[in-house]
Parts: C-alpha cells; structure tokens; sequence
C-alpha cells in the first residue's frame, strides 16, 4: 500500500515537473520574492500597477508568439506589426478625419493580410519562418518610415485626441479601472483574456491539437491529415491580431505614433515565450507559462528601476533569463519523453 501511494506521488510529481510552464512559475516568485525585499516601492499598490502595465503588452503578444512557436514558426515582424497598425489607424483618423471606430477595422484588415502573406509564404515556398518574416520586417519597417513622411513631413503621427470615436475607443482599450485610488491599465485585462482563450484554445480544441501536431513535425501530420496550410497561416493571422491590439491599445494611449516604434520588441516575444517554456524547435510550449515570462519581464524592467541599478542591468539579467529558461526547457522536456505513456 504505502509502495502504491509512493508511485502515485512520484508519477504526479512528473506530470507537474512536465508542464512547460514550471519552469517560468519558480522563476516568477524568485523575481517577485527578489526585488519584494530589496524595494519598498515594489509592493506598492502603484508599484504593483506600473509592472502589470509595462508585463501586459508585452504579455499580450507574447502569448500569440507562444501559439505560434508551438506551431514551429517564428515571426519576427511581430513588433514593427504592432507600429504599422497603429499608424494605419493615426493617418486614417487624424489626416482623412475618419472616425476612429471606422479607422479600426481597416489597421485590422491590414494586420490580418500581413498575417495571411506571411503563413502563405511560409508554407508554399518552405523557407524558413525566420527569413519569411525577416522580409516582412524590413518592408514593414520602410513602409511605416516612407509612407508617414510622405502624409505627415514627419516620422510621427499626433493629434489622435481630436479625432471623432477617440474617447470611447479609449475607453475600450486605453482606459484604467481604479483599484483603491490606484489605476490599473485595462490592458491587462485584455492580457487575462487573451492567456486564458490561448490556453483553452491550445489545451482544450482540435485546433489546439493540430498546433502541437505541426509544430511536432509537419510532414507527419499532413501525413494523418492535419491542414497544415491552414494551421499555420491561423497562427501568423493571431499573432497578427495581436499586434494589432497592441497598436492600438499604444496609438490611443499615448494619442500619437512613431514610425519606428516596435522595433526589436520582436525579440522581447520570443524571449518572454522561450522562458515561458517554449521550445525554439516547436512542438511544445505554453500560453500561461509565456504569460509568465511576459510577468518576468514587467517584474525585473520595474524592479530595477525602483532599486536605482542602471538600466543596462536589464539586458544581463535577459540574457541570463534565456540561457536559463532553454537549458530548464530542454530538461523539462527530456523529462516529459520519458514519462510519456
């Protein structure tokens, strides 16, 4: 009996050991533990607020990048996306006077098109994710520069506060709720909701499955006839609907765009979905544990600064951060292959 009960506690503990996102969990509560003590001003209800918001952006993408890099693709024109959208929207509102609600769907169109282009790409022509979206980067990143000079004289678009729709599209996206005298960004609302759809999309769908199925290996599951076309341009098209949340969460916050905003946030995502234990060989990953290192990310940015350590610190303590979660990520999944039935 008690030799049975020990099994049952081993084999429940390798289940939990397995789940991609432990390894992001025990990391979250050492930086949450680590810069409690060291900072007054961490714990703070507004110190607690500033971190959510800077974790939830970030989040909200990262989450979209995990789905994608458990389909086995990579997107790097994720963070240039996210400008792109928001000047689609900054030029139609503020230099053709169209009402911000009627601006919004036209960025998300775009957002998806690049989206759709981007997995057609991939799929028909089998280069690489990593070149694919390296293209849509560059190209983007002219676009956003060439076409906002062109409108504007500038590489900035401003005065979104003056365009019909602005305030109750703010109120959707770009508000506060206050929280004792404290507020709180609705953005991470839309992270929350974003990580808890992902999940029960990944964990809980047929579509979840033919994700973890094509990133696993491709040309296995055309083999048993999983839609891989269709499979992954639905992961570039969410990863795409992400930064287009983002952008305009960005565009009404901050009333204004520049052209050049986003670029190298596409690395953050990778980052936050890699030490949320997403492997960068695809087949294996998770929504909560990207949220998680999204949270890593918000907790340490902040932490740093309410402990007056220079800024540079940061980028240590990122690539530290990523050395860590890949060497954690490859052992948890070596670990999950052999308790596999």
């Amino acid at each position: 009996m008690k030799r049975a009960a020990t099994g049952t506690r081993t084999a429940a503990l390798d289940r939990l050991v397995a789940r991609p996102e432990v390894g992001a969990l025990l990391g979250a509560l050492l930086v949450f533990a680590f810069f409690s003590v060291t900072t007054e001003r961490f714990l703070s209800t507004a110190g607690v607020a500033t971190w959510l918001d800077d974790a939830s952006t970030l989040g909200i993408m990262a989450v979209a990048v995990a789905l994608l890099m458990v389909g086995g693709e990579f997107d790097l024109s994720a963070g240039v996306l996210t400008a792109s959208t928001a000047l689609v929207t900054a030029v139609l509102a503020t230099e053709l006077g169209w009402n911000t609600w009627a601006a919004l769907p036209v960025s998300l169109v775009f957002a998806l098109a690049v989206g759709v282009l981007n997995g057609w790409l991939v799929v028909r022509t089998g280069l690489p994710s990593f070149i694919v979206t390296l293209g849509t980067f560059l190209a983007l990143q002219g676009l956003n520069l060439g076409v906002t000079r062109l409108v504007t004289g500038t590489v900035q678009v401003s005065g979104m506060r003056s365009a019909d729709g602005y305030a109750s599209a703010g109120y959707l996206f770009a508000s506060t709720v206050d929280v004792g005298g404290t507020a709180f960004p609705v953005s991470i609302l839309w992270w929350l909701l974003a990580t808890a759809v992902a999940s029960v999309v990944l964990l809980r769908t047929g579509f979840g499955n033919r994700v973890f199925a094509v990133g696993g290996s491709a040309a296995a599951a055309r083999a048993v006839g999983v839609p891989v076309l269709r499979t992954k341009v639905a992961l570039f098209t969410t990863t795409a609907f992400a930064a287009w949340l983002v952008g305009t969460t960005n565009v009404l916050r901050f009333a204004g765009v520049q052209a050049n905003q986003g670029i190298g946030l596409e690395f953050q995502y990778i980052v936050a979905a890699v030490i949320g234990g997403c492997l960068l060989t695809g087949g294996f990953g998770s929504a909560v544990g990207a949220a998680l290192g999204a949270l890593i990310f918000g907790m340490a940015r902040q932490g740093i600064v309410y402990a007056n350590w220079d800024s540079d610190w940061f980028q240590l303590f990122l690539g530290a951060m990523l050395l860590a979660a890949v060497l954690v990520n490859n052992a948890l999944r070596r670990r999950a292959e052999r308790v596999r039935p």
